[in-house]
């Protein structure tokens, strides 16, 4: 059985591993968001937060500054009834050829007495400077463990999962697609969202969220 970290993985591994089809950035049905609409009070937080963001320079930002500042509090705003946001959860997954395994930055999921059992979205914030890598592979490892995970809790066939990764205070969101998880080779598509930047487009990234979490 092939063991792999989420922080290890690249195109190529991914390549060996599974039936991978990427689709461009795209205004794909589910990034138009205009039957989802904000509260007040959720614009008057959303203030708050671009506004705390507008001097500051996102890109020098240390990372736990910068998800306690701009990313996690719009997954709280997101959260609805029992699907709520954690950060650094364990994701560990089996498929007949391969295991996944490692830490997810953030998840919105279903949450039962304080566990995460159902990730219906996995984020990553990608590392910057000299650490930098694709951000793309991880992302994937990701949405295939989660896919994995709540089919063992559904039984679906086929897995609808959301990823994100964050540069920075800039979002981008990627719908996966996932069968074929009894083969030696399962099937990922991937379609992605165009970028984000939350100084200006707060507003959209939260109704993508809200979007997504409405589906589950």
């Amino acid at each position: 059985m092939r063991q792999l970290n989420f922080s290890n993985l690249s195109l190529p591994i991914l390549q060996e591993i599974l039936e991978l089809k990427q689709k461009g950035a795209a205004d794909y049905d589910w990034t138009l968001t205009d039957r989802i609409s904000l509260t007040d009070e959720e614009s008057l937080i959303l203030g708050h937060i671009t506004s705390g963001l507008r001097y500051y320079a996102a890109h020098l930002m240390n990372e736990a500054t910068l998800w306690a500042r701009a990313i996690y509090p719009l997954l709280q705003l997101a959260e609805k009834g029992d699907i709520l946001a954690s950060s650094e959860v364990p994701l560990n997954a089996a498929y007949p050829k391969f295991e996944l395994h490692g830490l997810a930055d953030g998840v919105l999921g279903k949450c039962v007495a304080g566990n995460i059992g159902s990730p219906y979205l996995v984020i990553v914030e990608a590392k910057r400077g000299v650490e930098g890598k694709n951000p793309q592979p991880q992302i994937y490892g990701e949405i295939l463990a989660s896919a994995r995970l709540n089919q063992k809790e559904n039984g679906g066939e086929i897995q609808e999962i959301f990823g994100c990764y964050t540069i920075a205070d800039v979002w981008t969101f990627v719908r996966g697609m996932v069968s074929e998880m009894e083969s030696d080779r399962p099937c990922l598509i991937a379609e992605h969202s165009r970028e984000y930047s939350e100084k200006s487009e707060a507003d959209a990234i939260l109704k993508i969220l809200k979007s997504i979490v409405a589906k589950f």
